[in-house]
């Protein structure tokens, strides 16, 4: 039978080490301070969130970059509400594909867990060394980020969870789990419309992350489903970032070095601003010249060179390169979509684009139920999309769908003003 709870999962000495520390006065050191981020061996697999069970690809793939079968994992609910439930859950999951799962009590929901002593004590620091894959669940990425390294201290589970990811090992997390992967995460940031008129707080909508992709890529979840894009820009801009990682929900993105791959049932956004131009002068968000690139599942994509290398079905696909001689594209009708924001509504724009005689497409985004005693109730965004230079994708329908990659289209977000109220009565003549 699957065991009941967290603490039957260790062994007796285990249990009884996990226990003295929750109920004595046992005195831990101070925490180191935290190290530089250096570069990493291992396999960070950032997973959107809404991560299904048989979803085969992502957990089978998961267990075989840790070693394969038999293979020793880690599972920390930390983030989540019900840390019990989901961290048997996820560690079934694991099992079933091949791997050993262990979850450990350090969850600020486990109300009579010490953490600032669990996050010390070695017969879990122990079991953490002895991991092939930590995996993170969903839920409050806050939750993750305060434990692990509250007030921005590396703790020595975070430094052991680190260990393991130098030495080659895979650090995995689904959404919350995601968030943490880069050294900037939004930690609670419900709007995006919010984050897109200004509301990116320290501390508040922005905090630190745990940074396994290292200090030059963001990382985002939920992505395309949620319009995250909106909010994803304004953060780069404000902390510096030059490219930007979106993952869709039931999706994953494995980082290896320079290397991205994308698996799962959808796919993610890469967002380059290196040649992004910004008005200054204007006194909200403004951006010229975004790069957008959309990697499908079985896509990959190399930081180094900026290149996408479409998956095997694509290439046996349609190349559709809007600069050469033969070009036939499928539409022609021009496209404005009054919630950029909304349900894939971004990618959704790409693929019409790459596939279309058209040049750009337009869309909008505002927030219809700003109260009046917003100051910026009227500024709403306009969204242009449009074709460059090295604009390409590729085209396949052998997985049954209208399936898409695309390569180097280009964002402008341009402010605008709505009017307010922005419907008024149809008069009659």
């Amino acid at each position: 039978m699957r065991p009941s709870s967290l603490f039957e999962r260790l062994s007796r000495r285990q249990a009884l080490a996990a226990l003295t520390l929750a109920c004595t006065g046992w005195l831990a050191q101070a925490a180191p301070a935290s190290k530089p981020v250096t570069p990493a061996q291992g396999f960070a697999v950032i997973i959107g969130g809404a991560l299904k069970a048989d979803n085969e690809e992502i957990w089978s793939r998961m267990v075989a970059l840790s070693g394969g079968k038999g293979s020793h994992w880690i599972v920390f609910a930390t983030a989540s509400e019900s840390p019990d439930k989901t961290g048997r859950r996820l560690s079934e999951l694991l099992e079933r594909h091949g791997a050993n799962a262990d979850v450990l009590p350090v969850a600020p929901a486990l109300k009579w867990v010490d953490l600032n002593r669990a996050v010390r004590d070695k017969a879990l620091l122990d079991m953490v060394n002895n991991a092939d894959g930590i995996f993170f669940s969903g839920g409050a990425q806050e939750r993750i980020v305060d434990t692990f390294a509250p007030g921005g201290q590396s703790t020595p589970m975070l430094e052991a969870i680190w260990d393991v990811y130098r030495r080659g090992g895979v650090v995995a997390g689904t959404s919350a789990g995601a968030a943490i992967m880069s050294s900037v995460m939004f930690r609670d940031a419900p709007s995006v419309i919010g984050v897109m008129k200004g509301q990116l707080r320290d501390g508040k909508e922005v905090d630190r992350g745990l940074g396994f992709v290292g200090s030059n890529l963001f990382v985002d979840q939920h992505f395309l489903k949620r319009g995250r894009f909106g909010r994803m820009i304004p953060l780069m801009l404000a902390k510096g970032y030059k490219l930007g990682l979106g993952v869709d929900e039931n999706s994953a993105a494995i980082v290896h070095g320079d290397d991205i791959e994308v698996i799962g049932a959808k796919g993610a956004l890469l967002v380059d601003l290196n040649d992004v131009q910004t008005n200054d002068q204007i006194d909200a968000l403004n951006v010229t010249g975004a790069r957008l690139t959309y990697l499908d599942r079985g896509d990959s994509y190399n930081v180094g060179t900026r290149r996408i290398t479409p998956s095997d079905w694509k290439q046996r696909g349609t190349l559709l390169d809007p600069h050469a001689k033969g070009y036939k594209p499928e539409y022609a009708t021009p496209l404005y979509n009054t919630d950029m924001l909304g349900d894939t509504a971004l990618v959704n724009a790409m693929g019409y684009l790459i596939d279309s005689s058209l040049q750009e497409v337009r869309g909008l985004t505002f927030d219809p139920l700003a109260p009046a005693s917003d100051k910026r109730a009227d500024l709403a965004f306009q969204f242009r999309l449009y074709k460059g230079p090295d604009t390409v994708g590729w085209y396949s329908d052998e997985l049954g769908g209208d399936d898409y990659s695309v390569s180097n289209l280009y964002l402008d977000i341009i402010p605008v003003r709505m009017a307010r109220p922005f419907t008024t009565p149809w008069a009659p003549h």
